[in-house]
């Protein structure tokens, strides 16, 4: 199975001289394609650090981050640029939606970027749209529709350009138990049907509950990591808060 990340001894440091914080120490990180991979930990564990860092928003402050064989350390700003859109999909809380475009146009838009066809773009977007049961809000706009419809929007305009990694980061934490729900499913089955390769930051267990593979992060470093076996869902939710409840909670962080 081919791989898809490769961070070796990534490490994280923030300030100078005596005010000097390590977010992330010597961790190291293999996601491989097809998987659905979760990420946890309590507050200030370094999760949305690690995010950014495999992002490519931030740079590690030492350490090798490798994506689809590619060094991004290695990277001129413009060829980074070129690899963000070409390479990766980014679902976040709060949407990120343009509202001044339509549920279409925003989905349409790194298609757009990019120069695609024009009936590769209408053929596009209804692919995408029917896996995300939204076809019928693709002419509304972003104040017309739901939290729920706007993530699946979100997640629409993520995955439409068949991205090698789609990272998420926090991607239920403003919906309610439905629409999450909704949405877990709709990328579940876009990991399973598709062998998109999932990479998603949550502190809800029950979202993590749909990954294959959850790793749990502790001051920064790698605590341990549960693979889900064949079967249903519930069995590894419990594992999951088991975990959780050694390693000190699962509220969200800001780091």
């Amino acid at each position: 199975m081919r791989t898809v990340v490769e961070a070796r001894q990534i490490r994280k440091v923030y300030g100078a001289k005596g005010n000097v914080f390590t977010a992330i120490r010597e961790l190291d990180l293999t996601v491989r394609e097809g998987e659905f991979v979760g990420i946890m930990g309590p507050s200030g564990s370094g999760k949305s650090t690690l995010l950014n860092l495999l992002a490519t928003i931030d740079q590690p402050t030492s350490g090798e981050i490798e994506i689809d064989g590619a060094s991004i350390m290695k990277m001129s700003e413009d060829r980074m640029s070129a690899f963000r859109r070409e390479k990766l999909g980014f679902i976040f809380q709060d949407f990120n939606l343009l509202d001044t475009l339509t549920v279409k146009e925003n989905i349409l838009l790194p298609l757009a970027l990019a120069k695609t066809d024009v009936k590769e773009l209408e053929r596009s977007v209804e692919e995408i749209a029917d896996k995300f049961g939204i076809r019928t809000i693709l002419d509304k706009y972003p104040y017309q529709i739901s939290g729920g419809q706007k993530q699946r929007t979100a997640a629409s305009r993520a995955i439409v350009t068949k991205p090698t990694l789609v990272l998420a980061d926090e991607p239920t934490g403003s919906l309610d138990s439905k629409s999450a729900t909704d949405l877990l499913e709709s990328l579940r089955s876009l990991n399973e049907r598709d062998r998109a390769t999932i990479l998603m930051v949550t502190h809800d267990p029950f979202a993590a509950s749909y990954c294959s593979r959850v790793l749990f992060i502790k001051d920064g470093g790698m605590f341990t990591e549960l693979a889900k076996s064949e079967g249903p869902r519930q069995p590894f939710f419990k594992k999951i808060m088991d975990v959780l409840s050694v390693l000190g909670g699962s509220a969200p962080d800001a780091v």
